[in-house]
């Protein structure tokens, strides 16, 4: 297998215990060197000063690259272009540009904002004009709530990588061929930049169904029958996860992915797992 790049989301906290947690995390998972981490929005853009301020200290603390996501929704031009100013003068060149969803959530009609920039496709072409960013995207191996079909999905999607996107990340998703049909269905229609596999860290099995019923994963009777019972064990719930993750990850390289973005939910240890099992360990710092 060839070298292996790791990527992780974070979102911003709440509470003074959530922070500790994050930069818990933030510290632990930079010693596997990942390619960056993603700091994530709340719905509607709620979070926007808070993700600010998370991306801007991770930057300045040096030790790994930061990202910061940016919405659509909620904001005017002008509101937008100031967030990415302000992440460009940070130091913060890696954005994850998405549209967004509403602020009553994922199924909500979407409508855009007047005076905002419309789409993803129309944000990354106003963070060109701003700096070089380098810049990712979101996409749907088994499409987007709002999506008529596949078809409809890439053409989304292909509109976002001609707006100047440098990656896609994608949606969750439980079988690797999930993934493998949508990046070949991706390259027949002419789509060559990088799709990096999304993949879910969270143990809390209802958490994650909910999750799924929203975005429209599938999730296998195989994986459902194995957190059955489990509902009051957190302990083997993790252990259970990093398990299914790592052999989820590792059919996925025995394809040729070299590219993983993990979803932490804010979590070290269960990323840690995940990643010794993929034969990856934290780098030791030289004295």
């Amino acid at each position: 297998m060839g070298e292996l790049a790791i990527s992780f989301e974070m979102f911003p906290p709440k509470t003074p215990e959530m922070e500790k947690r994050l930069w818990d995390s933030v510290e632990r998972l930079s010693a596997l060197d990942p390619a960056f981490i993603s700091v994530t929005y709340g719905a509607g853009g709620s979070t926007r000063e808070r993700t600010h301020d998370v991306v801007e200290r991770i930057a300045k603390a040096g030790r790994v690259k930061s990202a910061g996501h940016i919405t659509c929704v909620g904001a005017t031009r002008a509101e937008v272009d100031d967030v990415l100013k302000r992440y460009w003068a940070a130091g913060v060149t890696s954005i994850v540009a998405l549209r967004g969803d509403p602020p009553e959530g994922v199924g909500a009609a979407y409508t855009p904002h007047d005076g905002g920039y419309a789409y993803a496709s129309d944000l990354i072409v106003g963070a060109r004009e701003i700096a070089p960013f380098d810049i990712s995207v979101g996409c749907y191996p088994e499409c987007h709530p709002e999506a008529k079909d596949l078809a409809h999905e890439l053409e989304t999607l292909k509109r976002k990588f001609d707006a100047g996107a440098d990656r896609a990340i994608t949606q969750f998703f439980f079988e690797p061929d999930v993934f493998l049909r949508f990046v070949d269905a991706a390259r027949n229609a002419g789509i060559d930049k990088p799709i990096v596999p999304g993949i879910m860290l969270q143990s809390n099995f209802a958490g994650i169904a909910r999750m799924a019923k929203l975005c429209g994963t599938k999730i296998p009777t195989r994986i459902i029958d194995l957190y059955d019972g489990l509902e009051n064990d957190p302990q083997t719930r993790e252990l259970v996860t990093a398990q299914l993750v790592a052999e989820l990850c590792n059919e996925l390289r025995d394809k040729g992915v070299s590219h993983f973005h993990f979803y932490t939910m804010n979590r070290a240890n269960l990323s840690l797992s995940t990643c010794r099992l993929l034969g990856l360990n934290p780098k030791k710092e030289v004295a």
